[in-house]
């Protein structure tokens, strides 16, 4: 891989008593190595080649935690001394590129926050099966048709997470959640929410929905829409998301059981997408912990 050239004139090793660290002190912000950091405004580029970019404490954190693969961390002498027991702790070796914030500014073209980033190996995506394989009824899944903002889409994840959903279903008109912004805003629950990829979202649902029994329910405000509140979240079910501007596509509209909105006040027609997930996925917490008691 390209950011794995040695250029031992600007890179200076830093002996490490742990054989997993290797760790090495910039000297200069032109190397090959960097590439991935280089190119943060290039997102499609870093999916292309498989890797994804992390950035700031709790996304890294998160992804040291992980069992994903990582390819290099670029942070300061602080955070290095912060993370060290994560560090020790994974058995891969990768790139520890040890910079001064300055640096690491000049290297990724723009501010940091904070001064700690992370390039890992984007997982292979699961398959249906074998996420309804492991996971217990109810099934709760949740698919994206249309959603071109990597800050909602992360956002969907982070409350993915948040509220128990099984997978994320991906439709091939969405962004990737591996978009470095996706990534910041699902705060790194990214890394451990199952995520699956459809070439076809409505050739798909339906194919998902009789193999989970599961209903497809259209997260869409329209004339026959039921308030969610009158929806049966109980029984195994997807909940379907659409785009930013005009929700839901047609053709997959067309194959939903059932459509559901959000009753609002005066005026307002519809919420951001990722607020109007939270406000469904509560709904099914509730309706599913009502069915327990």
């Amino acid at each position: 891989m390209l950011w794995k050239t040695a250029m031992s004139l600007h890179l200076a090793r830093i002996n490490s008593p742990h054989m997993n660290l290797n760790i090495r002190r910039v000297t200069s912000i032109h190397l090959p190595e960097f590439e991935p950091y280089l190119t943060l405004k290039r997102p499609l580029r870093h999916r292309e080649q498989g890797f994804f970019v992390a950035e700031g404490e709790k996304v890294v954190r998160r992804l040291l935690e992980s069992r994903l693969r990582i390819i290099s961390l670029l942070l300061t002498e602080e955070w290095l001394q912060v993370y060290r027991p994560l560090l020790e702790s994974r058995t891969e070796m990768f790139e520890i590129y040890l910079a001064e914030k300055q640096q690491m500014e000049a290297i990724v073209g723009f501010q940091l926050h904070m001064g700690v980033m992370a390039v890992g190996e984007i997982p292979e995506g699961e398959t249906v099966e074998q996420i309804l394989a492991r996971s217990k009824r109810p099934y709760f899944l949740v698919a994206v048709d249309g959603i071109m903002n990597a800050e909602n889409l992360g956002v969907i994840v982070r409350n993915c997470a948040s509220f128990g959903v099984h997978a994320i279903l991906v439709g091939e008109t969405s962004c990737d959640p591996y978009l470095r912004r996706a990534v910041r805003n699902s705060m790194g629950n990214v890394f451990s929410m199952p995520v699956v990829r459809l070439s076809n979202i409505a050739e798909d649902l339906p194919r998902i929905r009789s193999l989970s029994g599961s209903s497809l329910i259209a997260a869409h405000p329209r004339e026959t829409s039921h308030p969610i509140t009158k929806v049966n979240f109980r029984a195994d079910c997807c909940i379907v998301f659409g785009s930013e501007g005009d929700g839901i596509s047609k053709r997959v509209l067309d194959i939903c059981d059932v459509a559901a909105t959000i009753p609002m006040n005066g005026g307002v027609d519809s919420i951001n997408v990722a607020s109007a997930s939270a406000v469904a996925f509560y709904e099914v917490q509730r309706q599913r912990s009502l069915r327990e008691t």
